[in-house]
């Protein structure tokens, strides 16, 4: 345990990390189950739902890079550092640097693959949103399995985040998670 708390990361960062982690693993979860449903009513509902999340996603996404790009965030107290070999660091910032494009690319591609199938994006049954590209079949099926494609990096990517975060608490005991956890310094 290192002697001294390790900075954390602004309220809002944190705020916006769970309610992002929250959404985007219950939104994955909720596609991988409404594709293998058979058709019906349910499931163009649940597909209507799954679009309103993924652009919900997507508007989160981008508050969240502002307040990154606007708020430096702390540095791995220098001991921490220190004792990482150099491939986690390369692993660190290659997994979040992922992360972060794809928070973008798997809505903007569901939207242009929603788009491309004829079906708009009419976010919470009341706002339609402009389509991403014109209507085309081919497109739409292009384009629909790089959605199914990126879900399933972006899902890998955070099961790595989780492991590596429950490393750093489990095994390291370096107090690296409690820089993201909800609540006081300890």
């Amino acid at each position: 345990m290192p002697s001294t708390p390790a900075p954390r990361y602004t309220l809002p960062a944190i705020a916006l990390h769970w309610l992002l982690a929250l959404g985007l693993i219950g939104l994955l979860a909720f596609g991988w189950y409404m594709v293998g449903l058979p058709f019906s009513p349910a499931k163009l509902k649940y597909y209507n739902w799954h679009k309103w999340a993924g652009v919900t996603i997507l508007l989160l996404s981008v508050l969240r890079l502002l307040w990154r790009l606007t708020h430096r965030p702390p540095a791995l107290p220098t001991a921490m550092a220190a004792a990482m070999p150099r491939w986690q660091h390369v692993a660190h910032h290659g997994v979040h640097h992922l992360l972060y494009v794809l928070f973008f690319a798997v809505p903007l591609i569901g939207w242009a693959y929603s788009s491309a199938a004829g079906f708009p994006i009419v976010w919470f049954g009341a706002w339609q949103l402009p389509d991403f590209v014109a209507a085309s079949p081919e497109l739409a099926e292009a384009i629909k399995p790089w959605h199914m494609i990126s879900a399933y990096t972006l899902a890998t990517l955070i099961a790595l985040h989780i492991a590596a975060a429950l490393k750093h608490q489990l095994i390291d005991r370096d107090g690296l998670l409690r820089r993201m956890l909800p609540g006081k310094a300890r």
